[in-house]
């Protein structure tokens, strides 16, 4: 009997788990990853300043809840105490006009932490309830992972939030910035996907709101140890491979893959973990016909239903000063045109801290998620700098040292209607398995936590079709304080 393989094909925060866990119960794993670096959507790499000093950007900024268990599980991999983060002391909420919201000190129980929301917050009050839409308020503390989405999966999230009845402030300010926080706007997003993400985040959420984030860059703290991890496991890395197609011969999968160099590769496995973005599944997939054939035709058309939602933009700059001393490291905003959030990197990042230290600046990053079409990069710009203007006046002022602009649309769509056909870990082809934040998971899941726990599934699967016992795969309740029929 030969020994188990497995290729990996992504080397993200899904396909780097699922390596993981195969290569630990003695699977031999080839991983591949198009980029010339580790980490997906979540990954870093070096650029420059204009006086050639180096630096990692990234993406955007990454929030580790402390509900992601199973994410925190394969950080553990490379720093078994988690030294790399540190808590940050809230997560305020900035509107127009100097409103203010702050989810610091909250009970982390439901009701609770709701009630004591409504208490301390300005723009809602309990005699405001009267008007609301009961309901649907109590949608919210009763979700249900049948019928939840039976019933409110084709309606927008939109549709939702308009029918609560909330007054307009409340609204904006505790359920805007909440839904755009996972990249897909309201009027093209899912209402049970945005209660599945409220029950994850809030309502049974038993760690609270404030989270962690990483001490250094994520490439240098976590991504670049983990290959080192990883090939310590005797998992083969290799980098700049971008798969071309998939092929089934008998019971195996041989996958082209086209080096950095322009050679075309081909490996062979038993098994296969497709860990990609939806654009790069979509792509592979119909460029592999052999995975179309018999059953796989029901995976082949899961597949092409996925699609990705708006593009988000990311502007980095480096400041000639800091924003004030009492800001937060981090803010969500709303109601100030594109912007969704300002970081300050210095606050929490160390080599940020150590170039505004040198330089008497800041090295602030703006998101804006969900944009609309037809926008110019100078449009989205000049808006975004409108927005931290209006929250952080005192950089009006600030010279921009230097500034990175990213603009990309590859986050999954989660549109209304959608679910039914979202594919599983689990496919209709023997041995091959999906992985990442666009799959569907037999729990509430979000964000990077998803992708983790979906390459721990992924994983999981394939060893058990060895009898091997795969990793436990944390989650929290499926089900909200209130029973689904009093929804």
């Amino acid at each position: 009997m030969h020994d188990a393989s497995a290729v990996v094909v992504g080397g993200g925060i899904a396909g780097i788990a699922a390596a993981v866990v195969l290569a630990e119960r003695g699977t031999k794993v080839v991983l591949l990853e198009r980029e010339t670096f580790l980490g997906g959507r979540a990954g870093a790499w070096t650029e420059h300043l204009p006086d050639g000093t180096p630096f990692e950007m990234e993406r955007g900024f990454h929030a580790f809840f402390r509900q992601y268990k199973n994410l925190r599980s394969l950080l553990r991999r490379v720093d078994p105490t988690l030294s790399f983060l540190r808590e940050l002391d809230d997560y305020p909420l900035l509107g127009p006009g100097g409103a203010a919201e702050s989810f610091a000190g909250l009970p982390k129980t439901a009701p609770l932490n709701i009630l004591e929301l409504i208490r301390r917050t300005k723009t809602m009050r309990f005699r405001d309830l009267v008007h609301a839409d009961l309901p649907s308020a109590r949608a919210m503390l009763a979700f249900d992972p049948d019928r939840t989405y039976a019933e409110l999966d084709g309606a927008t999230a939109k549709t939702y939030l308009d029918g609560l009845r909330f007054p307009s402030e409340a609204r904006q300010m505790l359920f805007e910035v909440f839904a755009h926080s996972f990249f897909n706007p309201e009027d093209d997003y899912s209402a049970a996907e945005l209660l599945s993400m409220f029950h994850f985040y809030f309502t049974r959420n038993p760690d609270g709101l404030v989270f962690d984030v990483m001490r250094e860059p994520f490439g240098a703290a976590f991504f670049t140890p983990m290959r080192r991890h990883l090939e310590a496991l005797g998992v083969r890395v290799v980098l700049g491979a971008e798969a071309q197609r998939v092929l089934r011969s008998g019971d195996a999968f041989e996958v082209e893959h086209r080096t950095s160099s322009g050679a075309l590769e081909t490996v062979t496995a038993d098994a296969l973990v497709l860990a990609v973005t939806v654009p790069a599944l979509k792509a592979l997939v119909s460029r592999s016909p052999s995975l179309a054939e018999g059953a796989g035709t029901i995976f082949a058309r899961e597949v092409k239903s996925l699609d990705v939602t708006a593009p988000f933009a990311v502007l980095r700059l480096f400041t000639d000063r800091p924003a004030r001393a009492d800001r937060a490291p981090f803010a969500g905003t709303t109601g100030v045109g594109l912007l969704d959030n300002v970081s300050l990197y210095e606050r929490f990042e160390g080599e940020s801290r150590r170039w505004a230290e040198a330089h008497g600046g800041s090295v602030v990053e703006l998101h804006a998620y969900g944009l609309p079409g037809g926008l110019t990069e100078g449009e989205i710009r000049a808006d975004l700098m409108r927005g931290l203007h209006e929250v952080y006046p005192e950089l009006r002022g600030a010279s921009v040292v230097h500034e990175r602009f990213l603009l990309r649309q590859d986050c999954p769509a989660f549109r209304p209607g959608s679910h039914a056909e979202r594919p599983e870990v689990v496919t209709r082809v023997p041995g091959l398995v999906l992985a990442g934040d666009f799959v569907k998971l037999p729990f509430p899941s979000a964000l990077m936590e998803r992708a983790a726990s979906s390459g721990f599934l992924a994983a999981n699967a394939l060893l058990a079709r060895r009898r091997v016992t795969g990793v436990a795969v944390e989650h929290g309740p499926l089900r909200g304080i209130l029973p689904s029929a009093l929804a």
